[in-house]
């Protein structure tokens, strides 16, 4: 399916340099931020303490901020949790104060404003479980990256494999130098996005692979530079389509979906928009300047001549 179709090949290739050293620039950037600044892990990682309480009502998350926020605990979460009536309270560990003073403190500034607050139950996450969830997520994060290359060197080719690793991992450092800049938190629900944007990202670079595999099949006196150009042409609207259509979708997400899914959208925004310019901008010239060839490729096909014997024909 096409919106639209252009009929001569844009010449990405020839700005291959300049694409690269802006990607460049950014991920050291981002490395910069990462390095100096660190991630703003959340509770889920650092530890601190949940809160669940009921409502004889719907939960006004307006009013239940507002009371938390004269208790001045830091930066805190506060979600809707399986109903209407429920909310989820995560709050950051404090010095001094224990979990059950934590939560008689809460439970009061929240029956101050509401007589129908009634605390279901308080848990302690310990720094042990966070820094057990923060080394499961980037053991997750290592053995998706393995096996991305795993499928592409057997699918096409190791230079797509090596090419599409580095494209990808760069939109995941970038996204986290996000995150590092800006100090926003860091939580499961992001690291689940970041995961999600290794597989989407890595869709866009395989759509790209295949194309240029067949034009390599069907462009038989074009050179590198001309097939992969013309891979990329071929395939810009159904990139606008496909990837147009899923920003429309997290967007609604990071606009209208609340401060719980506010930054598990805000980095499949970032994911999504680097997902497609390192696919096309960044993946592309890499496997151009490792030297990735028709005989990489397409392999020769073999016919019988009567006169002459087996011949190879490219």
């Amino acid at each position: 399916m096409e919106f639209f179709r252009i009929r001569r090949d844009i010449p990405f290739m020839r700005h291959a340099l300049t694409f690269n050293v802006i990607s460049l620039v950014t991920f050291l950037l981002a490395v910069f931020f990462l390095a100096t600044r660190g991630l703003n892990l959340g509770v889920d990682f650092r530890g601190g303490t949940l809160i669940e309480v009921t409502y004889d009502h719907g939960v006004d998350f307006n009013r239940v901020r507002g009371a938390l926020d004269t208790l001045n605990l830091g930066e805190y979460a506060a979600q809707s949790f399986g109903s209407s009536n429920t909310a989820l309270i995560r709050l950051p560990l404090k010095d001094g104060v224990s979990s059950a003073q934590l939560s008689e403190r809460v439970l009061g500034a929240l029956r101050a404003d509401d007589p129908t607050a009634t605390q279901r139950r308080v848990e302690f996450v310990g720094p042990q479980v966070g820094k057990e969830l923060y080394e499961n997520g980037a053991l997750a994060l290592l053995l998706v990256s393995l096996g991305i290359v795993g499928y592409l060197a057997m699918r096409f080719e190791w230079r797509f494999a090596i090419a599409a690793i580095i494209a990808n991992l760069h939109d995941v450092i970038i996204i986290l130098g996000f995150f590092a800049m800006f100090q926003w938190e860091f939580s499961l629900p992001v690291l689940a996005a970041v995961l999600a944007v290794l597989g989407y990202s890595v869709n866009e670079s395989v759509v790209i692979a295949d194309r240029i595999r067949e034009n390599f099949r069907k462009m038989r006196k074009a050179t590198v530079t001309h097939v992969i150009d013309n891979a990329i042409t071929s395939t810009i609207s159904r990139t606008i389509i496909t990837h147009g259509l899923t920003l429309m979708m997290v967007l609604s997400i990071l606009f209208f979906g609340g401060e719980t899914l506010h930054y598990f959208a805000l980095a499949l925004t970032i994911g999504i928009c680097f997902g497609i310019y390192s696919s096309v901008l960044v993946m592309a010239p890499l496997v151009m300047w490792m030297g990735v060839s028709r005989e990489d490729l397409v392999k020769p096909e073999k016919r019988r001549d009567g006169a002459d014997g087996e011949k190879i024909v490219p």
